[in-house]
Parts: structure tokens; C-alpha cells; sequence
């Protein structure tokens, strides 16, 4: 468990700290590369992954058992596959990058619901 604990751990500050870096790179380093297109995805790509590195630390914070297990591996998913590709995207990578997306999307979906199924049985946990 200890080892699981500390994986995920360095999973949450990667995420977080990509996060970071990459909305500092699309900033400053691509202001001039990407056009507006190209920087409207970059945008979308680390809201996203921001956004969902704080779901992130969130499952690992109130999930257990199966639905932390879920959330983490789907919320990490979805970052990789969803904001990859979108970055990917930005930077000029072929159309067909984006029909991958929807899978991220998904990813985050099926997140989402776990943390929330989780949610919803700390409550009754804790009602009783």
C-alpha cells in the first residue's frame, strides 16, 4: 500500500507540475509559433490538464478501494490522451491526432463518475 501511495503521489506532482510547465511554455515559448487556432487548443489542453490533476489529488484524497483505483488511472488517462493530443494538435500534428481526443474525453468521464460514486458512499458511510 505505502508503495501505491507514494506512485501515486509522484503521479499528482507530475501531472500538477506539467500542467504548470506547459501552460508557462505555450505562454511564453509559442506566443509567436502558434497561431490563434493553434493557441486556442493549447489553451483548452491545459485547462484541462489542470483541472483534472486537481481531480487527481482529489480521488487519492477522499476515493478508496476500487473507485481510487478507477478514478486515478482514468483522470491520468484522460490528461495523456486527451490534453496530448491536443498539445500534439497545436503543435501541427496531423488531423487524424484528433480523433484519439474523444477517448481522453471518455477517460475523464469515467473518472469523474468513480469520484463521484465515491463520494456518494463516503456520505453513506458516514451518515450511518
Amino acid at each position: 500500500m505505502r508503495q501505491t501511495v507514494s506512485v501515486t503521489g509522484v503521479l499528482i506532482g507530475l501531472a500538477g507540475a506539467t500542467a504548470v510547465l506547459l501552460g508557462a511554455f505555450g505562454a511564453h515559448a509559442l506566443r509567436d509559433v502558434l497561431d490563434a487556432r493553434g493557441s486556442e487548443l493549447w489553451h483548452t489542453a491545459v485547462s484541462y490538464h489542470f483541472w483534472h490533476a486537481l481531480a487527481l489529488a482529489l480521488s487519492v484524497a477522499v476515493a478508496q478501494g476500487r473507485a481510487r483505483r478507477v478514478a486515478t488511472v482514468a483522470f491520468s488517462l484522460g490528461i495523456v490522451v486527451f490534453c496530448g493530443s491536443l498539445y500534439a494538435l497545436a503543435l501541427g500534428a496531423p488531423r487524424w491526432v484528433g480523433a484519439i481526443t474523444p477517448l481522453g474525453g471518455v477517460a475523464f468521464i469515467v473518472g469523474w463518475m468513480a469520484l463521484g460514486m465515491a463520494l456518494g458512499s463516503a456520505a453513506r458511510r458516514d451518515a450511518r
